[in-house]
């Protein structure tokens, strides 16, 4: 009884949101990426669909208005339109298919499936920009959300309804990462957005990084780089308001968005041709706007949760452009994926000294914190003096710190790599976390009992000579580095 009133509700949303009274225009001008319809009362949003004198039809979004015009973004290649041609409100607002229907299926921007399946079974639609949750009508944020890869169940351990970015470059392996994801998370459902992407990557992440097994418990969601960019800002705000389907019904969901930086840049296009003002690298105040209110999408509340991961491009490995900049400060933790590491074939390709969870304290136990601030120490040490063991200047004996981090780098380097196609679930992390942390240990007092055995105090306060030794290393490498500017 109570799923026919929910599903009664439903229907009724979906009536309340069509359009009731016909609203008419007709095309007045044309330039650019935009086309005005004067005398046409449509609210911005929505579609509409302008009637040319050749009998075919195009789809276009109201995005704004210049006095009594509406301005209009067309959803194709605009080519045909002409002045005069009458402009159709179909609907006023952007609804999405859904059901449990809509897992295993491919659709496109427009909610249509484009994976050769057959019709979309699904008898209700949602609001594509629907209200967002309330500050306090999310819960807080208390168990882990594994996602079967070792190095971030470890050591930067996610909290389901946390939204973590994964930045990198083009070419380090955000596509394989977000596949290993997909099929190894302990999450019910993925609502996976490829937004932007070449439409030759679309089939390849779907059959060779996501496969059948991730596929059939997934929705995917595509608007590939040639769509316009009402399409491809649209497509990041329905994979959420699947998400929040599922959500709804009690399901622990994952979001995966690839990628952010392409909804910035669509959106940039759409506010530059209402005439917005460019701010820095050409983004305007819209982006800005835009960003918050998709990633607050995700979230935790009595039902269930939504996890996101969104990747971001950042042009020329800096971390400090514009889109980067601003999505540190939004999400929850993010993941650094190094160029240098994925050229070395360290994969996955996850900096560690420069990922962070925001919510692990609250989601690992304090054991689990301990071993991996220990395993992220360590990897810091290595990085101080890795020039000094990489040229052979490296004196062993000045520093047990430094010593243990030499002798421990290959250990703690097979534990942060892992096979495309190996699972590893949350209980053997924890397992091969204990195990590395007490091989640490037991390194560690070796070493002790062997200085002991041998009568030395090396690793004390003193002025012996490997320890000058290292420490006039370091100055001069300092130096030289400084010299040549790197």
């Amino acid at each position: 009884m109570v799923a026919a009133h929910e599903h009664f509700i439903q229907r009724l949303q979906t009536l309340q949101q069509s359009t009731l009274l016909e609203l008419q225009g007709r095309v007045t001008a044309m330039g650019g990426l935009i086309v005005e319809a004067d005398d046409f009362c449509a609210p911005v949003g929505a579609r509409c669909e302008i009637r040319t004198r050749h009998g075919d039809s195009q789809p276009a979004e109201v995005i704004g208005f210049r006095g009594r015009a509406a301005v209009l973004m067309p959803l194709s290649d605009g080519l045909g339109i002409s002045r005069g041609d009458y402009v159709n409100c179909i609907s006023t607002s952007m609804t999405v298919p859904a059901g449990e229907h809509l897992l295993g299926r491919i659709i496109n921007a427009h909610g249509e499936p484009i994976d050769g399946k057959g019709p979309l079974l699904c008898q209700v639609r949602r609001n594509v920009h629907a209200e967002r949750l309330g500050a306090l009508a999310r819960t807080r944020i208390d168990r882990p959300l594994p996602t079967g890869v070792r190095c971030i169940d470890g050591l930067t351990t996610v909290g389901a309804g946390q939204r973590m970015g994964i930045f990198s470059g083009p070419g380090v392996g955000k596509s394989v990462l977000l596949g290993m994801i997909a099929r190894f998370t302990a999450a019910d459902v993925a609502v996976i957005g490829l937004i932007g992407e070449r439409g030759r990557e679309v089939r390849e992440f779907i059959e060779r990084d996501l496969g059948e097994e991730g596929l059939r418990r997934s929705v995917v969601i595509v608007s590939t780089s040639d769509e316009p960019a009402p399409l491809r800002v649209q497509a990041g705000f329905m994979a959420a308001t699947v998400a929040e389907f599922f959500r709804d019904r009690g399901s622990d969901v994952l979001l995966l968005v690839d990628s952010v930086t392409r909804i910035a840049m669509a959106q940039r296009q759409i506010g530059l041709a209402m005439g917005e003002p460019p701010a820095t690298k050409g983004y305007t105040p819209s982006v800005f706007a835009l960003l918050p209110r998709l990633i607050e999408r995700c979230g935790r509340n009595v039902h269930g949760s939504i996890t996101g991961f969104y990747t971001v491009l950042v042009e020329g490995d800096d971390l400090s452009e514009p889109v980067s900049d601003a999505m540190r400060s939004i999400l929850d933790g993010h993941l650094w994926l190094s160029r240098e590491l994925a050229n070395r074939g360290h994969y996955p390709a996850i900096d560690v000294l420069e990922s962070i969870s925001r919510v692990m304290v609250d989601v690992a136990d304090d054991k689990h914190q301990e071993a991996a601030r220990k395993l992220i120490r360590l990897t810091a040490v290595y990085r101080d003096i890795a020039d000094l063991v990489n040229i052979g200047a490296y004196a062993e004996g000045g520093n047990a710190e430094f010593d243990l981090a030499v002798r421990a780098r290959d250990i703690i380097n097979q534990f942060l790599q892992q096979d495309v196609n190996e699972v590893v679930t949350y209980e053997q992390t924890l397992t091969q976390l204990a195990e590395l942390t007490a091989s640490l240990q037991a390194m560690s007092e070796s070493m002790g009992r062997v200085n002991q055995v041998n009568g030395s105090a090396k690793y004390g306060p003193k002025t012996g000579n490997s320890s000058r030794s290292n420490s006039a290393n370091i100055s001069r490498i300092g130096a030289d580095r400084a010299r040549i500017g790197i």
